[in-house]
């Protein structure tokens, strides 16, 4: 063993669904024995209620070959969400003959009962159809979007969304949501970043188990509940290049220990369905992959609801090059464990020749189907199949609305404030509000807004800080678009800016910059913006920058020159309110970045959990892993936000210096984590206490540190709190690369750091041994 203090690798124990075997001995640095072959324990799924299984069994009795076929069938009343042209005839056709399964896109509660009638009053078995509506961040009522709801540290943030939407779209007979995005994605080019929770698996985690049980409650069949279906599986998160739709290649251990977690996560809450992902994994099409979709989801997660295809993503098996024609594309899907086709229709026109043909099996198809009605039976269609007509939620409720407004304000990170410009005072005598989307009332719903979006105006920032401060003269000056290169409204931005007492320059992309198929391959303000900024701050004008956006932006220019910015993500309907709500101290923000924000689009992918390689960084060294022409440092890190008042993170405790490895692996030993965080300043505010993990020496080379825990706490002046984590198998092990998804946990010594951000360096130690 050489110098470096680590104690030798002398067992590793393997962890697989709850068990823990010896299966090696080594050092490290050395190849540890071979493991010993375990077969893994059954997985303990979920309880099946008796009634519900006999009904499914007693209706796929009854079913012919094609009605079979047609329950895996799902078609989009419109065309709105994908290439193609709308299928509104064929749904009302083939639900009379008991030939669809579910329809997409139909909204409004009369006209999804009249096409429910067709189901359940015409065709032979009166099956049901279940409707699908993307309901992503709110329905009605826009709440901010995914990625800003990350930004709060908060499963009841993300909750609130989820009921809110679940309580309006289902009084419109909409049963099922596209939604929670599980993707973890390290990639801020990608513009589908905006529907997720950020770049960590365990915050990821946690806010998708949260909004699966918001939606769903403790019954989806409630009338004012909707099946949740996490997306997309699995690795959509991690295109090449940052372009959506494109190949994703990760290894084993990363699919594991990085993708799939959320997931996880989303099964153990019981989600109803899964969406396959676009995306190729490791060479082969995610609609295709029965690795993921079978060996992973079915037979090691336990899931027992059913997968649905993406938007004709079963089709393009053909573009992908792996299947070579329609009734290819078919076979390699259901092969695999996609149980509902999407708008394509590969299934119901070439399902009953490959049955006959041998080459779909009569078990693999009962089963697709049954996956599918039991949700159906568990949804309550079969019970109450429409939707009641006089209970309809036709506007958002003043309820709904404060919960965006709150939601919006707790998603708000304070990303800088030198002088203590922020909060503005609300008497001050005379305000400025500059750029583009100062006034805006439609980018500010973001991305993937549902029908909401466009019934409702959002309430602008310019609106919010008037309303804030009625007794300011308010002054507005757009100075330019949020694209193009026209510079010819500066002067009056510029003018306004220099007769105000402070200035809020508002930009920011427009919604459709960000979400599915907007890649940017630059991700530094659009057009002119960031010169609109440096004018106004040259004025000596106190400025506050307000960023609305759909992912992380290159702020590099601007954090040189604004005296504070407030990134507000895309806020949603109340996002006016909120902005100014923050602005003025009404609320103290206490976000935190769910996504490293770097200098440039140079340095991408950047993240806090990397690996470090045999030459990590050394500025005094130029043979490290760095670049020559910026900072090694992002420009903000993972998990920072500032506060108006001051926080001290102190008194990191552990509850054991020394854990048996066997023990960790078991599931019997845990050790307990615990800080204090006190509230040093003059007004009351939230601080995201986080834990951090780092293996020192393992057999598979571990990232630098990762979260393993974080709690927001609110605090007043003066005030502290002990608050306390427990760490066990979950967060000490980690998976390897084989394909059997072994779990390790190994015996060596771990450090604890606490903070308020990924560069925690408050820090403690342990050994398993």
């Amino acid at each position: 063993m050489s110098g470096s203090g680590s104690i030798s690798r002398r067992h590793i124990f393997k962890a697989s669904a709850g068990a823990a075997v010896l299966v090696g001995t080594g050092t490290a640095g050395a190849s540890a024995a071979p493991a010993a072959s375990a077969a893994s324990p059954a997985v303990a799924r979920p309880p099946r209620d008796p009634e519900t299984e006999r009904r499914v069994r007693a209706l796929l009795a009854k079913m012919t070959v094609e009605e079979k076929f047609g329950q895996l069938q799902q078609l989009t009343w419109h065309a709105d969400t994908g290439p193609g042209d709308g299928q509104n005839k064929e749904c009302a056709e083939l639900a009379a003959k008991g030939l669809l399964g579910s329809v997409l896109n139909l909204t409004g509660a009369k006209k999804c009962n009249d096409l429910q009638r067709a189901a359940v009053e015409r065709s032979r078995l009166a099956i049901p159809l279940l409707f699908g509506q993307d309901v992503i961040h709110g329905y009605l009522t826009t709440f901010p979007i995914p990625l800003a709801q990350g930004s709060s540290f908060d499963p009841e943030v993300v909750a609130s969304d989820a009921e809110t939407s679940a309580r309006e779209a289902a009084s419109q007979g909409i049963h099922w949501t596209f939604a929670p995005m599980a993707d973890v994605s390290r990639e801020p080019r990608w513009g589908r970043v905006a529907e997720g929770s950020g770049e960590d698996p365990y915050l990821t985690a946690q806010l998708t188990a949260a909004k699966v049980r918001g939606y769903q409650g403790a019954d989806y069949g409630a009338t004012d509940r909707l099946a949740a279906c996490a997306k997309h599986f699995v690795g959509y998160g991690f295109p090449e290049g940052g372009r959506d739709y494109n190949t994703a290649d990760v290894s084993e251990r990363r699919l594991r220990d990085v993708c799939l977690p959320p997931f996880k996560a989303a099964v153990d809450a019981g989600v109803a369905t899964v969406m396959a992902s676009f995306n190729t994994v490791n060479g082969v099409p995610a609609h295709a992959n029965r690795h993921t979709l079978h060996d992973i989801l079915h037979e090691e997660f336990g899931f027992d609801g059913f997968v649905v295809g993406d938007y004709t993503g079963v089709q393009e098996l053909i573009a992908h090059g792996i299947a070579a024609d329609g009734a290819d594309a078919a076979r390699l899907a259901l092969g695999a464990g996609v149980d509902m086709e999407m708008v394509s229709t590969t299934y119901a026109q070439h399902g009953k020749r490959l049955l006959a043909a041998g080459k779909i099996s009569r078990e693999r198809l009962d089963d697709a189907v049954a996956r599918v009605l039991r949700v159906k039976f568990r949804a309550g269609l079969f019970a109450h199949p429409y939707a009641d007509e006089a209970a309809e939620i036709t506007e958002p409720s003043a309820a709904a609305r404060s919960a965006a407004r709150t939601a919006a304000a707790r998603s708000m990170v304070l990303l800088r404030n030198e002088k203590k410009t922020l909060p503005l005072s609300a008497k001050a005598g005379s305000l400025a509000v500059v750029g583009p989307l100062g006034d805006d009332t439609k980018e500010l719903h973001g991305t993937w807004a549902s029908i909401g979006a466009a019934l409702f105006p959002a309430v602008s920032v310019l609106e919010g800080i008037k309303q804030a401060a009625p007794s300011a003269t308010v002054r507005f000056a757009r100075g330019c678009a949020v694209e193009g290169d026209d510079t010819g409204s500066f002067d009056e931005a510029v003018a306004a800016a220099r007769a105000a007492d402070a200035v809020v320059v508002v930009v920011g992309e427009k919604a459709a910059q960000s979400g599915e198929a907007a890649a940017r391959s630059d991700i530094t303000l659009p057009g002119v913006q960031a010169q609109l900024v440096a004018e106004v701050a040259a004025t000596g004008t106190p400025v506050a920058v307000v960023v609305l956006s759909g992912r992380p932006l290159v702020l590099t220019g601007i954090a040189d020159e604004a005296d504070a910015i407030l990134q507000a993500w895309h806020p949603g309907i109340e996002g006016g309110h909120a902005v100014a709500d923050v602005l003025f101290g009404k609320v103290n923000p206490g976000g935190k970045l769910p996504a490293t924000f770097p200098r440039s689009a140079g340095q991408l992918p950047l993240y806090y959990a990397h690996e470090n390689t045999g030459r990590p960084f050394d500025p005094e060294n130029k043979y490290t892993s760095k670049y020559l022409d910026i900072p090694h440092t992002p420009l903000y890190p993972f998990g920072h936000g500032l506060s108006y008042t001051t926080f001290t993170v102190s008194g990191l405790k552990l509850s054991a210096e020394v854990l048996r490895a066997k023990s960790v692996a078991d599931g019997g030993a845990t050790v307990r984590a615990t800080v204090q965080v006190e509230n040093t300043g003059a007004s009351a505010g939230d601080e995201v206490v986080q834990l951090y993990l780092r293996d020192k020496v393992a057999s598979v080379v571990q990232p630098v540190r990762r979260l393993v825990g974080f709690s927001r706490v609110h605090l007043k002046p003066g005030e502290r709190r002990r608050v306390g984590f427990t760490l066990g198998r979950q967060e000490l092990g980690f998976h390897t690369n084989d394909l059997r998804g072994e779990f390790l946990v190994e015996p060596g010594e771990f450090e604890i750091y606490a903070g308020n951000s990924s560069d925690a360096a408050l820090k403690a130690g342990f050994t398993l041994t």
